[in-house]
């Protein structure tokens, strides 16, 4: 998963991208590969480390749209310019590998190379025969965001109706329910029961992007609060701290809400409720006062900054280095070997960072320079 550059730092956020990956990371580990027991507990409902970094995306990539919306406009053309030096160059790289070199491979097979390219491959993704970078789905759901709700602005901005996007956002919204349920009914209660249920259920609840848009929506519509309704965000900001608390327990609720993630209570209204709680997370992070606002950590700094490359690169790195525990004399299912493999893992993308995303990056902002950004 990727986020925009922060221009004005902002240190809450930060703490929350470094807890999504190391989150995410922690339930792939426990959930596809040897793992120790404790592990597999903590990390349960690390699923949802996704959908923080949703709410994440919606807030600051509905931030920096509704600026330009308030000074000079969307301008397309940096915007898209943004966003393709900052996911493509890292993506392809990673898109290559798992072609060019099956034993990189965590499970069988990879969806046909076009749905990669275009970003649709989370659009009946079956893990029975496409398991194999199955977690380029959430990058395809927000690469369809990118490019759908700048063009949904521009055209609110053009009917000066910009004022209907507090309604639009509540139907989006309200929507989901009705998606999740019309899919669940029509098409994954009916194999409740067997062997094909599990599949049947990522394929048309879990992946589908009509279904998982709750979070980039919660994370919109508090952009839109700060940006459009200066009075209320003053009156939210003394809260800082208070929202965290709150925050936590609305997710404790959506824990046991989704204690099983494939129940009809959770595939209906657990997404929602999980982004409204980390909704609430957010808002206390950027409230000046608050904890995860003031507190400065550069440990934290540098996950957030890796996070996207250690998304895209941890399956193959700890595909391989579980294969190869034979060289380092470690039970697959120890401590030592997940240590291994976080260190394996944050060297890569650290390595990914040095000589593609930050190259990349320069030549983006040479780009930006001559568009007179």
């Amino acid at each position: 998963m990727t986020l925009p550059a922060i221009t004005d730092r902002l240190h809450g956020l930060d703490h929350l991208r470094a807890f999504a990956i190391i989150f995410v990371f922690i339930f792939h580990y426990g959930r596809l590969f040897y793992a120790p027991q404790p592990l597999i507990s903590i990390g349960k409902f690390g699923w949802t480390g996704v959908d923080l970094f949703f709410v994440l995306s919606g807030y600051l990539i509905a931030s920096h749209l509704f600026k330009g919306i308030l000074t000079k406009g969307i301008n397309f053309r940096v915007f898209y310019t943004k966003r393709i030096f900052r996911i493509i160059p890292v993506y392809l790289v990673i898109l290559l590998l798992y072609f060019l070199f099956p034993s990189f491979r965590e499970r069988e097979a990879l969806a046909p190379l076009w749905k990669y390219l275009t970003f649709t491959q989370n659009i009946g993704l079956d893990l029975r025969s496409q398991g194999t970078f199955s977690h380029a789905w959430s990058l395809c759901i927000e690469e369809q965001f990118y490019l759908l709700f700048p063009l949904m602005l521009w055209i609110l901005v053009y009917s000066k109706r910009i004022d209907k996007i507090f309604t639009l956002l509540l139907i989006l919204f309200l929507s989901g329910f009705i998606f999740r349920l019309y899919t669940w009914t029509n098409f994954v209660s009916p194999f409740i029961g067997t062997e094909d249920f599990v599949f049947y259920w990522y394929k048309w609840i879990y992946y589908l992007t009509l279904c998982r848009l709750d979070g980039l929506i919660t994370g919109i519509l508090i952009a839109a609060i700060f940006e459009f309704m200066p009075m209320y965000r003053s009156r939210i900001e003394p809260f800082g701290n208070r929202l965290l608390i709150i925050s936590v327990l609305v997710l404790t609720a959506a824990y046991y809400l989704c204690e099983n993630e494939e129940s009809f209570s959770a595939s209906v209204f657990g997404f929602p409720l999980i982004s409204l709680g980390y909704g609430m997370l957010l808002l206390g992070a950027i409230c000046p006062g608050s904890l995860l606002y003031n507190f400065r950590s550069g440990f934290m700094r540098k996950i957030a900054d890796l996070s996207f490359a250690i998304y895209l690169c941890h399956k193959i790195v700890l595909h391989l280095s579980q294969e190869q525990s034979g060289y380092f004399s470690v039970e697959k299912d120890s401590w030592v070997m997940f240590t291994i493999g976080l260190f394996a893992t944050i060297s890569v993308a650290y390595i990914l960072n040095i000589l593609i995303e930050k190259p990349f990056m320069k030549i983006r902002n040479i780009l930006l320079k001559r568009m007179g950004h």
